[in-house]
């Protein structure tokens, strides 16, 4: 099925900023702890900081300490966190819209200000420097002004989970409800046997070209039009690493469980989940090679490999680093190593 979708369209919703924008400095708040609360993004920045989207706000680690960069100015729950081709920061809120942050200010964008929701689940940076935010609808930034796209312009769903464009120029909108593709003239349903796939949460682009996609439908490869399924179960998140290995945190059954040292050992409840290491030498074989990292009861999230190697992954109580042998938690809760 194809939809008309235009983004050079005169009709659709542009809107200028005011001349005046509210900036705030960021007051911000060291502590010794990362969040306690549900962590959905990690990325590590050009400078070598780790920044943390959480419930409990944006957290920033140099390595030493963590510092709360949000703590005085919102309590809003994030979602989301980008750094773009500039080195600014962009955290996407759930109610309060996004934040941009150069460093020294914060500066707030809402629905008042172009803004096409103010809930902002997924941030995603184009080629030409335009930032996009997903969630209720999608909104394009140019550093201008807002251009927005919703059912009204032609996108099928406003719940948007993730945005990405690959290296032909085409964009892949993942949503709530099916996943699309966007050549720059029409919008169409992407699937598989003639079977849409929905509610995607996360889709990425490789090395190598090849889209991966995970959500309700599993873990799925779409490689020169070949589809290869790796699991049915439900994959919250996807991440390749810098020897092209695959990553992701997938919901399985406790049988599966066999949690690492350092861990808190195997959840109690009927379903947990668990951070996959897919071996990127093998991906094209009739059996690649898996291997668990970790076990948690609660949601694996975001997922990150610093530059030191290290694998960093969310969870409904704060963030993990995995070093190769032992786990790590940030939470500062009593059990946690």
């Amino acid at each position: 099925m194809m939809y008309v979708f235009c983004t050079s369209c005169e009709g659709q919703a542009k809107t200028e900023l005011p001349k005046e924008n509210i900036k705030s400095e960021s007051k911000e708040v060291v502590i010794s702890r990362g969040p306690q609360n549900i962590v959905r993004n990690i990325i590590q920045d050009r400078k070598g900081n780790i920044w943390i989207a959480a419930f409990d706000g944006i957290f920033r680690y140099d390595g030493k300490s963590f510092t709360n960069i949000t703590h005085k100015v919102t309590s809003s729950h994030f979602f989301s966190v980008l750094e773009d081709s500039k080195g600014n920061l962009w955290f996407g809120s759930m109610g309060s819209g996004v934040f941009y942050y150069d460093g020294k200010s914060l500066r707030s964008f809402t629905t008042r200000d172009g803004l096409v929701n103010n809930n902002v689940g997924s941030i995603y940076e184009d080629k030409k420097g335009n930032i996009w935010f997903g969630n209720g609808g999608l909104s394009r930034y140019d550093g201008k002004s807002f251009r927005n796209f919703t059912t009204k312009e032609g996108l099928p769903i406003n719940n948007v989970n993730a945005i990405i464009e690959d290296k032909t120029g085409k964009f892949w909108f993942a949503t709530g409800g099916n996943t699309f593709v966007y050549d720059g003239k029409k919008l169409t349903v992407f699937t598989h046997d003639g079977k849409p796939f929905t509610n995607v949460r996360t889709i990425i682009e490789d090395r190598k070209g090849n889209i991966w996609l995970g959500g309700a439908d599993g873990l799925w490869r779409y490689s020169g039009g070949t589809f290869t399924n790796f699991t049915h179960n439900f994959v919250g998140y996807i991440y390749e690493d810098k020897k092209g290995n695959i990553w992701t945190s997938t919901e399985r059954d406790n049988s599966e469980a066999s949690a690492i040292p350092g861990f808190d050992g195997r959840p109690s409840s009927d379903k947990a989940w668990a951070l996959y290491r897919y071996d990127g030498k093998s991906l094209y074989d009739k059996k690649p090679t898996v291997k668990e990292m970790a076990s948690k009861e609660d949601m694996i999230t975001g997922i990150l490999e610093a530059n030191d190697g290290s694998i960093w992954f969310g969870t409904t109580r704060g963030v993990y680093r995995y070093d190769g042998s032992t786990v790590t938690g940030f939470n500062g809760k009593a059990g946690e190593k």
